[in-house]
């Protein structure tokens, strides 16, 4: 209730003990006492601010009081605060509303709820608007009161106090035992620091410290980087109740412990923060709750108690009794204080809800430089718009209705009326497809069909007034996404990356992958088979035969699905990215001849059926995977590495997983029959006649026997007839296979049509074993779905919806006869076959992966797998044993219902890929995975080179005596040069957005010993040979020039990526420790996984959080006082450099006595940097001894 009109004559004679009681004339609940001696305005217009009598003048200097004004009628005020940008004052009360007041004259400017019962514990102003902190959260709200972020926190938090420690960076305490420190950007809570003693009720900051006030007594000093304890000042033996910090001096007062409780302390506890020691206790006479230094000409401190007396002394001096003043209050007590940033203005806030403004000058300003503070105008239209009739979001507010005091035509008596409200549109199909009911409530995701609080108005009622598409706009306000579109699920929509200015180190991949298991990013060309390659991974036979074969083809992709394995393996949820098989993929000729590599222009604008791509890269994957492990057998390719354990010669375990045996009989009219016998690895699904009217009821096993045992009619050559003739084939299978692969080859309209129609027979047969009808042509609505149960106790149904849409089964069982005829039927997931069957005719297979099709005209549409992850690799992640359905959409996974993995909405979700595997596959096949890289690798190789002398070696093979270990240091450092370049675009504000990075391929190599006689000697400088045409040699930062890499003309030891590769890869399985500056993106370009416990990174062993990161050029001269990088980048020098460095960390932090002198170092770092603009200053001249080496050239070696 806002008020006015409060006589000021009255408050000169006001004396708060001696009210008398007062009629209650306006309202009988407000208090008497507040408005004793104060008359209203008879026309109840609101009052703001409430004036001194003119009698008071105020002497230029000394705080005398100027206004008065009121917040909320009886609700005491809580905190006051000046605002440190406009010239505001800000009051919060504890029924949790927020007032503020404009200027010295206290104009009310705005006023809003902030929490609906909590109390306004802390008010901080920034730059675009005002924090308010209650108990249990943090509000961000702008000056008129909208709300910018809202910040809840958990409910056993009891919070009093935030610091703002830098204009993004917030700290805030509380009664509990930690204080959390929240980043503004982006409202996350970024760290919490435990405090030794709880009740964090004040904070205050200098420039070298935090302060924390406990509600013990006690004040504890921090460090502001580490929030660490420095010091402990003990100050009161019973509470604190405030502390101020100024310059070198703190001032405290509070409670101490006496036998009846606690008694205020009229001694101020005053320390000198050089020495952290306690100087004389100031005697104060009155009894202090507040405190603040108002340091004008002198450090005075400014002390109120709550029963509104007040005294101005010096901290270091004698209070003087004639310093004693009286803020003249409403309610009984005060309740905040608080001190503007010019110290010419006080604000007083009492138990009545009224705020006293106290100031040295009647014209005080609150900021020494305080922006234009932005009102309200008054709305004044000159002239009407023109208003479209025809328009249906036209809003009829728009229309002006003047204001009279006669009845309305439009104000019809109730009996003539009968109210006639809009009829409420049918609930969206999208949110009753996905309710799941909970007694008579349904709870459904917001589909986000319609744009929040914008309904369009409706002229004229239309047949199919809510039909999906008419309720599209026609204006585009309206229309930001046709709704129609919003059928693909979330989690089914293709994922992108979104580039930051750091690339991809602040994007949160955990936010789409809250497994253990490794996704797969979908920036790199031709990474549409990323759910093929995670399908072919949880195939345990398969990811150990890969990690298990080893060839000496460059170009194999059983050994770069083998390499990329072994990253899946050792990812603990990060993604991972198949760079070099997918290079590896583009230069085989047969992938190329069958259309399956793409142009990135073909993946970007959709224009390629996926679905059918999809089904030809798993025939030729599988294809090519069993030819490349059949030409594995005899001789291992790398250097005396052994034998497979996996299969026997002339048979690949591909083979004896996918491989089947078929014959295949041709008859010809004249009788004669040719038979022929070959095998598949997978089979095509063949579907009836679509003549057929109406379709009839098949079921799946019907159609996969009718594939399998294939019968056609065709043209052939017959030997016999000596010409092509009318003959039937028909194909018969001798052996079932472990793992049954299926592409569906859901191709058109046609098909579509097929799966869509038997999804719908077997929805009514399911319904039918419920004992319920659906009738025809009608779809059913949510509230016709019975209850969930069983038909028999203890035999659970699925529900409803999710037997919607499914034709395939979970298990099938496949079973050759004696005549070598093969019977197909359904299967339970429960059930084991007989005991009696014979193993080798009769298969049970279960099904253990769906990859699909998802349309979407949005986003060209993606590929998606949904898989059943076995026991093995929970086993090896999680620690548990249980087997799980996973949706795998590039690096987004997310675990899913079985029946979700089945059911294909043909609208948007097309099968393409089926994979069925044998029941117990794992028990038939050797699981064991065998290292097949071995040291040889290390040792010295020819160069591809023709030109390379070695007269012109930068590098010395190791020696078998010098064979790494673990724990051993290795130097690292890799060049880089661009494929692609970066595909970015321009905001309208000129920001950057990057589309799509640049494609980076590495060039050069470089390992250095780090220990022994030849430390900082190389034993590795490899340059890399590359079929792929190079845009930026970026010969400025790698040191590479156009040649290097060509083997005709290159003077350089140029090796294939994956010799140098497998050199690496031997070093991280044998455990050496990485040394290095920037590893994470060499790593990343590489395309290899290292334990993070294996890489030492100097470019974080020099770096202080938050700020930024060092080069290691300005690092060797900083601490080595090495200038590098002079011209170009050589690799050998950055690697040496880097070893250089840790060593000189180690120094630091081992062989000092301080604990802080690294941080001290670091400190003196960054100060450094600053002053130099992070440049380091020209060479003094070729002689300079900067320029001489810790180590000797390798070619005086």
């Amino acid at each position: 209730m806002n008020f006015e009109g409060l006589d000021p004559s009255s408050l000169a004679e006001y004396a708060s003990p001696l009210h008398p009681a007062l009629e209650p004339v306006l309202d009988p609940h407000l208090p008497a006492t507040l408005l004793q001696n104060v008359e209203l305005d008879p026309d109840g217009v609101a009052l703001d601010g409430m004036a001194v009598p003119e009698s008071v003048h105020i002497m230029e200097g000394v705080y005398s009081e100027l206004h008065t004004a009121v917040s909320e009628v009886g609700v005491p005020v809580s905190v006051a605060h000046f605002d440190l940008h406009e010239e505001m004052l800000w009051v919060g009360n504890h029924g949790g509303h927020a007032t503020s007041f404009f200027g010295p004259t206290l104009e009310r400017y705005s006023s809003f709820q902030v929490h609906g019962s909590d109390d306004v514990r802390h008010i901080q102003s920034l730059e675009n608007g005002i924090l308010f902190l209650t108990k249990t959260n943090l509000k961000y709200m702008s000056r008129g009161g909208l709300i910018i972020f809202d910040y809840l926190m958990d409910e056993s938090e009891d919070m009093h106090s935030l610091l703002l420690t830098d204009p993004s960076t917030l700290l805030v305490g509380g009664l509990q035992n930690h204080v959390i420190e929240i980043d503004l950007n982006t409202v996350q809570e970024t760290q919490k620091y435990t405090v030794e003693v709880p009740g964090v009720t004040i904070m205050r900051q200098s420039n070298r410290f935090f302060f924390c006030g406990h509600t013990s007594g006690k004040v504890s000093v921090r460090d502001p980087r580490t929030f660490t304890v420095e010091h402990e000042l003990d100050a009161y033996s019973g509470s604190l109740s405030d502390f101020d910090v100024h310059g070198n001096l703190l001032a405290a007062c509070g409670f101490s412990s006496r036998r009846a409780g606690l008694a205020c302390d009229r001694f101020l506890k005053v320390y000198d923060l050089r020495v952290m020691r306690a100087i004389t206790p100031l005697q104060v006479h009155v009894d202090p709750a507040f405190l603040r230094f108002v340091p004008t000409y002198t450090s005075r401190l400014a002390i109120i108690s709550q029963t509104g007396q007040g005294q101005f002394c010096e901290p270091t001096g004698l209070a003087n009794p004639a310093d004693i003043f009286h803020v003249t209050t409403v309610g009984q007590l005060l309740m905040t204080f608080d001190v503007s940033g010019t110290k010419q203005a006080l604000a007083f806030g009492d138990s009545e809800g009224c705020v006293h403004l106290w100031a040295d000058s009647p014209e005080a300003t609150f900021n020494a430089f305080s922006r234009e503070t932005d009102f309200a105008l008054p709305c004044i239209v000159d002239s009407l718009p023109h208003l479209d009739w025809g328009q249906d979001l036209v809003p009829l507010s728009l229309i002006p209705v003047p204001l009279t005091s006669e009845t309305l035509l439009s104000d019809w008596p109730a009996a003539n009326s009968v109210p006639a409200p809009r009829r409420a549109p049918p609930v969206d199909p999208e949110i009753l497809r996905t309710m799941k009911k909970v007694g008579f409530i349904g709870y459904a995701p917001n589909p986000r069909t319609k744009l929040r609080n914008q309904i369009p108005y409706r002229l004229k009622e239309l047949d199919n007034e809510f039909d999906s598409f008419s309720q599209v706009p026609e204006s585009p306000i309206g229309r930001e996404e046709e709704p129609h579109l919003y059928m693909v699920a979330k989690k089914y929509r293709k994922v992108t990356i979104k580039y930051s200015k750091l690339g991809l180190e602040d994007f949160d991949f955990k936010h789409y992958n809250k497994t253990l298991f490794a996704g797969l990013e979908p920036h790199i060309p031709n990474a549409y088979c990323n759910c093929m390659i995670q399908v072919l991974y949880f195939l345990e036979p398969v990811r150990c035969l890969v990690q298990n074969h080893l060839c000496q083809k460059e170009f194999c992709l059983g050994c770069e699905l083998g390499f990329l394995f072994h990253m899946l393996d050792l990812s603990r949820g990060d993604p991972c990215q198949g760079s070099n098989f997918l290079r590896a993929f583009r230069t085989i000729p047969e992938a190329s001849a069958l259309g399956l590599i793409l142009a990135d222009s073909d993946e970007a604008t959709g224009k390629v059926n996926l679905g059918r791509l999809i089904q030809s890269w798993n025939r030729f994957i599988l294809t090519q995977l069993h030819q490349e492990t059949q030409e594995q057998e005899g001789p291992q390719a790398y250097r005396g590495a052994g034998g497979s354990s996996f299969a026997s010669a002339g048979e690949s375990v591909i083979g004896q997983l996918f491989s089947c045996e078929m014959e295949n009989c041709s008859m010809c009219r004249c009788g004669k029959e040719t038979v022929r016998v070959s095998s598949t690895l997978l089979f095509t699904l063949s579907y009836p006649d679509s003549t057929e009217k109406p379709i009839k009821d098949y079921e799946f096993v019907q159609i996969l026997k009718r594939s399998i045992c294939l019968e056609q009619s065709t043209q052939a050559w017959c030997e016999n007839c000596e010409k092509y003739q009318p003959t039937v084939q028909t194909r018969n299978i001798r052996c079932l296979p472990d793992v049954l692969v299926i592409n569906c080859e859901v191709n058109s309209s046609k098909e579509a049509d097929f799966w869509k129609v038997q999804a719908e027979f077997a929805f009514q047969k399911a319904l039918m074993k419920r004992g319920l009808e659906v009738p025809k042509g009608k779809d059913l609505a949510l509230g016709d779905w019975k209850e969930l149960g069983s038909a028999e106790p203890g035999q659970p149904y699925p529900s409803m919806e999710e037997l919607k849409n499914v034709w395939i089964p979970h298990a099938i069982r496949m079973r050759l006869t004696k005549n070598k005829e093969l019977d197909v039927c359904n299967w339970s997931e429960s059930d084991e076959p007989s005991v009696s069957d014979d193993p080798d005719s009769v298969h049970v297979y279960d099904l253990m992966a769906t990859v699909v099709h998802i349309l979407d005209s949005r986003t060209g549409g993606s590929l998606v797998g949904h898989i059943k992850v076995g026991e093995t690799y929970h086993q090896r992640k999680e620690g548990v044993t249980h087997q799980q359905w996973y949706l795998f959409n590039d690096f987004l996974i997310e675990p899913v219902d079985k029946w979700e993995a089945v059911q294909f909405d043909m609208s948007w979700k097309v099968p393409a890929v089926l994979y069925y595997a044998r029941r117990n596959l794992n028990a038939k096949y050797n699981l064991t995975i065998k290292n097949p890289i071995e040291a040889s690798v290390l040792l010295a190789e020819a160069s591809l080179a023709r030109k390379q002398r070695k007269c012109h070696a930068t590098f010395i093979p190791l020696m078998l005596s010098e064979m790494p270990q673990a724990g051993d240091l290795v130097g690292l450092d890799a060049e880089f040069v661009t494929l692609n370049e970066e595909e970015a675009e321009l905001r309208s504000d000129g920001t950057k957005s990057t589309i799509k990075p640049s494609q980076m391929s590495v060039a050069r190599i470089t390992c250095v010993r780090g220990q022994g006689p030849n430390e900082g000697v190389p034993f590795i400088d490899d340059y890399i040979s590359t079929q792929e045409q190079v845009v930026d040699y970026l010969t400025q930062y790698s040191g590479i020039k156009p040649g290097d890499l060509d083997a005709k003309i290159s003077s350089k030891h140029l090796t294939t990526l994956k010799s140098t590769y497998l050199k690496l890869r031997f070093l991280i399985d044998v455990g050496v420790k990485f040394v290095g500056h920037g590893l994470q993106k060499d790593f990343r370009v590489i395309n290899l996984m290292v334990p993070k416990d294996q890489v030492i990174d100097t470019v974080y062993l020099f770096h202080i959080p938050r700020k930024r990161m060092i080069s290691l050029r300005f690092l060797a001269w900083y601490f080595l006082d090495l200038k590098i990088q002079a011209e170009t980048h050589d690799s050998i020098e950055d690697a040496r450099t880097a070893l250089q460095l840790y060593r000189k960390y180690l120094a630091l932090s081992q062989g000092s006595a301080e604990p802080d002198e690294v941080r001290k170092v670091l400190k003196g770092l960054y100060e450094k940097g600053r002053k130099m603009d992070w440049k380091v200053p020209e060479p003094d001249g070729p002689g300079s001894p900067k320029h001489a080496s810790v180590y000797p050239p390798v070619l005086a070696l």
